[in-house]
């Protein structure tokens, strides 16, 4: 099959072609960073890891800027809220972000420029707007001249008479329509000078500037969350074009992360910061989580729906793990066809997971049936689909450090062999209360317990 992909823009989906064969560019608008992230923040992270993954596994060079928003009201407003510099708050939280990332195995951006580190360039873009006759300069402030732009509304389906642009009027707006691109310093606010004097960036402008920079003045695709759509796409688009610039080829969106229906928001009160889960499940169980559905649908949140994909991920797991105990090693693998079909019509995530499951299950009866060298080849391939959705068991990503932990695994695997050795004792006498017991002391202490044809197996039960 041929990737294809859901274009926002044309409302389809169409084949992927990228501009330059082999090599993909990519854009993701990355955090607005205000606080602390919560699961919602890190969806569009996830989803579009498994899209660059997917490119790299099948040969391309993946160019991927993300770029970081740390300068605007919100931050303003919250920092001197707190009593703290807006700097000092910007960059606490970009850290925040990076960190949680990080942990999700997210793979780092090409590059991660941030909106206060390119003000040269928007300054430039903004001139070249204004000479194309779509941008003017009032009281200090730059807009964008909306019905200048004969497709503006083509993304989000807007109609220019009923366009909100959910900002404030402005000093010298000629038209509601209009959206700001440079803001007049206000009095204690930071600013830059420019030739229509000291201000500071508006939202939309850093995108479009930082994406021809990096991508070039036509590019692959350009990702975001649905809630970007409308006006901060329509406007990245806008800004593009007024510059004489082609802009993204195709345009993709991943869904919500919900709460009752609605989105997780700050405003809303309903949020789940990433540190609050991991306190939950595991890094890979949440990742696993917020990847499981397809990019586009929203996720409706709930502790039961966490909790069931992190069971369905430790099921994956424990076949991998079970494998690569009985072997001694389990490479990674290709994937299936199925698998490829899956993720080429669309990243359909929960059609390769469901073919990984099924895979899973052929690699236990081969296992119960005594061929390991056939449930050794399906670990493998499980290895290599698990490895592109980011969720590898066997990735060190994933290992517990420390010297520490290696030691009290090596004491606690004494410990339950010597109760192991008990339990057969008690079984070769027949004394099947005794070895009840000792089975159950285990479980009751989160050791499950297997019995194969070479003898009892123990893990740690993932939930305990």
């Amino acid at each position: 099959m041929t990737l294809r992909l859901f274009d926002t823009n044309s409302r389809s989906l169409r084949d992927f072609v990228p501009v330059q064969p082999g090599h993909v560019s990519i854009y993701l608008c990355g955090a607005t960073v205000q606080g602390e992230p919560h699961i919602g923040h890190l969806r569009s992270g996830v989803a579009f890891d498994v899209l660059r993954r997917w490119l790299l596994a099948q040969g391309n060079d993946v160019a991927f800027i993300r770029n970081v928003t740390d300068i605007d009201d919100k931050i303003l407003n919250k920092a001197a809220d707190a009593g703290r510099p807006w700097w000092e708050w910007a960059a606490t939280y970009e850290r925040a972000f990076t960190r949680a990332y990080d942990v999700l195995g997210v793979m780092p951006p090409s590059y991660e420029p941030r909106a206060t580190g390119f003000i040269p360039q928007m300054i430039q873009y903004m001139q070249e707007i204004i000479d194309n006759g779509h941008g003017y300069a009032s009281e200090g402030n730059v807009y964008y001249a909306v019905r200048s732009n004969a497709d503006y509304g083509t993304l989000s389906g807007q109609k220019l008479d009923d366009v909100h642009q959910g900002e404030s009027a402005g000093e010298g707006k000629r038209d509601p329509a209009d959206f700001t691109m440079w803001k007049a310093a206000k009095p204690g606010e930071p600013f830059w000078d420019t030739p229509w004097g000291p201000g500071r960036p508006g939202w939309h402008l850093e995108c479009s500037a930082m994406a021809r920079t990096y991508l070039g003045r036509v590019f692959d695709i350009h990702c975001g969350g649905l809630d970007l759509v409308f006006p901060h796409h329509e406007n990245e688009i806008a800004q593009a074009h007024g510059a004489g610039d082609e802009f993204a080829r195709y345009w993709l969106h991943n869904g919500w992360v919900t709460m009752g229906g609605e989105k997780m928001s700050k405003s809303l009160g309903n949020v789940l910061s990433v540190p609050n889960v991991l306190k939950r499940v595991r890094a890979q169980e949440l990742r696993f989580y917020l990847g499981s559905a397809h990019y586009r649908s929203m996720l409706e949140y709930s502790d039961a729906a966490l909790e069931m994909a992190a069971k369905s991920y430790q099921g994956l797991e424990s076949f991998v793990l079970k494998v690569a105990d009985r072997a001694g090693e389990v490479k990674v693998g290709s994937w299936t066809e199925a698998f490829a079909d899956a993720l080429e019509d669309d990243l359909a995530v929960p059609k390769a997971l469901a073919e990984i499951h099924g895979q899973v299950r052929e690699g236990n009866k081969a296992l119960d049936a005594g061929r390991l060298n056939d449930a050794v080849e399906i670990a493998a391939s499980v290895r290599g689909m698990l490895a592109i959705l980011g969720v590898d068991p066997l990735d060190p990503h994933w290992a517990v450090d420390g010297d520490a932990a290696d030691h009290a695994m090596s004491a606690l695997d004494v410990l339950v062999s010597a109760e192991l050795e008990r339990r057969a004792a008690a079984k070769a006498e027949k004394n099947w209360a005794v070895a009840d017991e000792i089975r159950n002391r285990l479980t009751r202490a989160g050791i499950e317990v297997t019995d194969t044809p070479a003898g009892p197996e123990w893990s740690l039960r993932k939930d305990h």
